[in-house]
C-alpha cells in the first residue's frame, strides 16, 4: 500500500508508527474500527439532539485558537497575530501551554472551564480543493472528492433511524435549502431574510406553517405575518420584504445568536425534531481581518454569542453542538493583512458528554516543515473520523451505519478521548 494513499495520511505528512499502526488496524474503514461496545444499542438520536453550525467561506482557526507559544505564529502573521495573553481584553486568553482563545471568544470560557468545550485542532477534508464550492459540497455530503448528486449527510443520517410518526427529524433555520439536508428524509426549513425572499419560499403551505410557529410572539413582525396569513391581504412577496428588513443580517454571523436561539425554541417545541442546522457566511477574510478587534473579531463575538445560546439550549444528556468549515486560512498573512484559502483548522464540540477543556488530536507547530505546501495547516484529521466520535460513542451509530454514512473514512484512534465514557 502507498503510504499517502492511506485513509488516514493526509497532506503527504509521514505519520508516526503509533498512528500508523492504528491507521492499519482501520484499514477496512470505519465498521472495522468503531467500537464494539457501541454497536447494538439504543437507535441513534433517540438519547440526544444534534446541531451542526456551519462557518462558511473558511474561518480564520489560527486566529479563533491561538497558538500562542508557537514562535512562528507572530513570524507569519507580523500585523495580524493575536497577542500574546497577558490577562487583558487586548489579548489572547490562556487555555493551556499551547494554546489560547481569540478574546472576541471569551463567552466561551466557561464551557472550556466546566469541560463542555473541545477543539480538534488541525481538521479537515482530505480533498485538496481550495473552492469554496467543491469543499462545502464534499462537508455537506460526506463525500469528500466526489462531485456526483448526493443526499446531504445529516439527511442519511436522519434515515438512519427515521421517525415512526413520518414528521421530520431534521430542521435548518437561515438558510432556504442547505444541501447537508437535502435528501429523501423531508427537513423543515425556515429561511430568514435574503434566503426567504427565493422564489417560492414564502408561498410554500409548509414554510408558513413553520413560520407561524416562528414568528407567534408579540413583536411587529409576528403580528403583521399572522395578520397577512388570516385576512390574505400580504403577498408572498411583501411578506418576503417585511422579513427581509427586519432580519438584517440573517445569514451572517450577526444573525446567528437570533436563529440560535429560535432553532432551541423550536426543537424543544417539537420533540420529534432531532437534528438542526444553522450556518453564517462572511468568513472570507482575504482583506484587513484585524487583530483582537476589527471584522474578523466582530464576528467571532456573534459567533460567540450563538454558541452561548446553543450551550443554553442544548444541555440535555447527549445534545451534541459540532462547528466547521470547509477549509482552514493560510499560516501566514496575505500582502493585504488578510489569509488566503488553506486547508486544515479547527473543529469545536459542544456538550455535557465531550470531553472538554482539552485541545484533543495531533498539532505539530507551525515551523516550515510542517506546513502543507510550506503555507497551510495540514489537515491531520478527516473531518469525518471527527464527526464518527460522538456518532458512535453518544448517539450510538453501529458501526455497520457508521461505514454507510461515511464511506471510505477510517477511525481515528488518537481522538478516542474526545468523548466522555459513559
Amino acid at each position: 500500500m502507498n503510504l499517502t494513499d492511506h485513509p488516514l495520511v493526509t497532506d503527504g505528512h509521514a505519520l508516526d508508527r503509533r498512528r500508523l499502526l492504528g491507521g492499519l488496524i482501520a484499514g477496512a474503514g470505519l465498521a472495522a474500527a468503531a467500537p464494539r461496545a457501541f454497536a447494538q444499542t439504543a437507535p441513534a438520536l433517540e438519547r440526544g439532539r444534534l446541531v451542526v453550525v456551519f462557518l462558511r467561506g473558511a474561518y480564520d482557526g489560527l486566529s479563533a485558537l491561538v497558538p500562542w507559544s508557537d514562535p512562528d505564529y507572530t513570524r507569519l502573521r507580523p500585523t495580524i497575530a493575536v497577542a500574546t495573553p497577558d490577562g487583558t481584553t487586548a489579548t489572547a486568553i490562556e487555555l493551556d501551554r499551547r494554546f489560547a482563545l481569540h478574546p472576541a471568544l471569551a463567552p466561551l470560557l466557561p464551557m472550556w472551564n466546566d469541560g463542555s468545550l473541545a477543539v480538534v485542532p488541525a481538521a479537515g477534508s482530505p480533498n485538496r480543493t481550495r473552492s469554496h464550492f467543491e469543499a462545502q459540497y464534499h462537508w455537506e455530503t460526506g463525500l469528500p472528492g466526489q462531485s456526483s448528486g448526493s443526499p446531504g449527510w445529516l439527511n442519511r443520517l436522519a434515515a438512519i433511524d427515521p421517525a415512526r410518526s413520518g414528521a421530520p427529524r431534521l430542521i435548518g433555520v437561515g438558510e432556504a435549502n442547505p444541501h447537508i439536508l437535502s435528501g429523501p428524509m423531508r427537513a423543515r426549513l425556515i429561511p430568514r431574510g435574503q434566503a426567504a425572499t427565493r422564489a417560492g419560499v414564502i408561498g410554500n403551505d409548509g414554510t408558513r406553517d413553520a413560520l407561524l410557529d416562528l414568528y407567534s410572539g408579540d413583536d411587529r413582525l409576528s403580528r403583521a405575518f399572522r395578520q397577512g396569513v388570516e385576512s390574505r391581504l400580504m403577498t408572498s412577496k411583501e411578506l418576503a420584504a417585511e422579513m427581509a428588513a427586519a432580519d438584517n443580517g440573517a445569514g451572517s454571523p450577526a444573525g446567528l445568536a437570533r436563529d440560535a436561539q429560535q432553532l432551541a425554541a423550536l426543537m424543544r417545541a417539537d420533540a420529534t425534531l432531532r437534528i438542526g442546522f444553522l450556518s453564517a457566511g462572511g468568513w472570507d477574510t482575504h482583506v484587513n481581518q484585524g487583530t483582537a478587534t476589527g471584522l474578523l473579531a466582530t464576528r467571532l463575538a456573534s459567533l460567540a454569542a450563538a454558541l452561548v445560546q446553543l450551550r443554553s439550549g442544548f444541555d440535555r444528556p447527549g445534545d451534541l453542538v459540532l462547528v466547521f468549515s470547509e477549509f482552514g486560512r493560510t499560516s501566514a498573512e496575505n500582502g493585504s493583512r488578510g489569509t488566503d484559502h488553506g486547508r486544515g483548522n479547527a473543529m469545536w464540540m459542544i456538550g455535557r458528554e465531550v470531553a472538554g477543556g482539552r485541545v484533543h488530536g495531533h498539532w505539530e507547530g507551525l515551523a516550515p516543515g510542517n506546513l502543507n505546501e510550506g503555507r497551510d495547516l495540514p489537515v491531520l484529521h478527516d473531518f469525518r473520523a471527527v464527526i464518527a466520535q460522538p456518532l458512535a460513542r453518544i448517539f450510538r451509530l453501529p458501526e455497520n451505519r457508521l461505514a454507510d454514512l461515511f464511506p471510505g473514512a477510517a477511525w481515528d484512534a488518537s481522538l478516542d478521548g474526545l468523548v466522555r465514557r459513559s
